[in-house]
């Protein structure tokens, strides 16, 4: 079957094409990343801006590197498509990849094309930030070294010191930050880049810096990392949108999820599909050579090279397992329980990701007395799987679902069958997979909207109640 462009557009189809063919190892993420274009090119009034496109690709002359097809392919979406209504389609970016990608010389490179009078935005300021000033500078050092190479060639352009780098004709800063910098209220930002966002706890050290995001046309933000060893913070929730993008068909918000890994640790002893990580490794065989050593390190020392599947292929480890309730709240489960036939209760469900479990909890009360059936579902090609030591099959109520995913229709099932014994008043669920979960609820009779309004959506914080 004959390969079909995606946009017309040759920066962005070529990265595509070689994805779509099998010409290059893609990760699932990144081949369904491909069938989401489609659809929005196909969907949605989609421009992409030639002329400013064309400018850009002239400067990567300026750089000592060579370009991939997948950098071109980035550059074209994220700096230069636009929406129907004449925004940036795709104003953030994560581009997740492995350790060696050339991330920190792609963001300067995307930062001198912001600052230039191609972008057609003046004083469009773009400001790089890190957990750490060593990390922040990395790609501001890149331009100030271009530009101190060749000071008389570039001194009619740009001035430049240690701290920030200006554009004569656009009156365009760059700049860099830390975790520890001074006070961020005045920052005018085009565009904020965060470096190595796997450092970052919890998103509201980067809201400073994203505050002054809107002063400007076209405000832009680009996270870009490898993995690392923080779990549940701001990487892990960037992973989870990406998932709900390309997996889920949620709503994209305007984020352009580039990831980069490999699908399985099994993959570590396939050199060939290495590049699913790092696509670089098709250009550059002394880094491939850098791998090989790497793994063999790790081979014989796992416990001591921990960052080589966390960082080379973004396969971090799994989390510490911790205690999540009482002694005594364990023995309170073996009171008896009465009749609940015909007693009104409500639903709450958690769903984590559909390639990993999702659990519903059914909550009565009876007088001062609360009771509750709890069951789960987990994906049989879980990661989290060869982890549990316990027998959950025996211990707890759970299926174990031997598909790809857990489909929301098995959850939806289960809440129609306890329907015909119990009342369920309403079900509650936060927005992670809000949408998905809705339209299966919809369809065995329960709304979303007034008057009957039988589903809920709640903040993590919330008490769920039945109104």
């Amino acid at each position: 079957m004959e390969w079909t462009a995606i946009s017309g557009v040759p920066e962005i189809d070529e990265w595509a094409r070689l994805v779509e063919t099998g010409e290059v190892p893609a990760c699932q993420e990144h081949a369904l990343l491909m069938g989401y274009l489609r659809r929005v090119f196909e969907t949605e009034n989609v421009t992409v801006d030639a002329e400013k496109l064309a400018r850009f690709m002239g400067y990567k002359d300026f750089f000592p590197f060579p370009f991939g097809p997948e950098e071109d392919f980035l550059t074209a979406l994220w700096l230069c498509c636009y929406g129907e209504n004449g925004l940036p389609r795709w104003p953030d970016l994560l581009c997740y990849v492995g350790r060696g990608f050339g991330k920190t010389a792609l963001m300067t490179f995307w930062a001198f094309c912001l600052l230039s009078p191609a972008n057609g935005i003046r004083q469009y300021d773009v400001d790089v930030c890190a957990t750490t000033e060593e990390q922040a500078k990395l790609s501001f050092d890149d331009m100030w070294n271009m530009l101190e190479s060749e000071p008389d060639y570039w001194e009619s352009a740009f001035t430049w010191n240690k701290l920030e780098i200006y554009n004569r004709e656009t009156r365009a800063r760059f700049k860099y930050w830390s975790g520890n910098s001074g006070s961020k209220d005045g920052m005018r930002s085009g565009c904020v880049m965060f470096d190595e966002i796997h450092a970052y706890r919890d998103s509201a050290s980067m809201e400073v810096f994203t505050g002054g995001l809107g002063k400007k046309d076209d405000p832009r933000r680009l996270f870009c990392t490898t993995d690392g060893d923080i779990r549940d913070g701001v990487l892990d929730e960037k992973k989870e949108l990406a998932q709900a993008i390309l997996c889920d068909g949620e709503p994209d918000n305007g984020l352009l999820p580039f990831i980069c890994k490999l699908d399985s640790r099994a993959e570590i002893e396939d050199e060939a599909v290495w590049p699913k990580a790092n696509p670089r490794l098709l250009m550059r065989p002394q880094l491939f050579d850098e791998y090989r050593r790497e793994v063999a390190e790790w081979r014989r020392h796992p416990e001591k090279h921990t960052a080589t599947p966390t960082k080379r292929f973004n396969l971090p480890e799994a989390r510490t397992e911790l205690p999540v309730a009482s002694w005594e709240d364990l023995t309170a489960c073996l009171a008896e329980v009465p009749d609940l036939r015909g007693v009104p209760c409500v639903v709450g469900i958690d769903f984590a990701k559909t390639t990993d479990m999702v659990s519903v909890c059914a909550l009565w009360r009876v007088g001062d007395q609360f009771y509750a059936r709890h069951h789960s579902w987990i994906c049989a090609q879980s990661r989290d799987i060869p982890l549990i030591k316990a027998p959950i099959a025996q211990w707890a109520t759970v299926d174990v679902v031997d598909a790809a995913e857990v489909d929301a229709r098995v959850v939806a099932d289960w809440i129609a069958d306890l329907n015909i014994d119990s009342l369920v008043e309403a079900v509650a669920l936060d927005d992670y997979r809000y949408a998905l979960v809705k339209r299966e609820l919809e369809l065995i009779g329960f709304s979303a909207d007034p008057p009957e309004r039988t589903v809920r959506l709640v903040r993590p914080s919330d008490i769920m109640r039945a109104q």
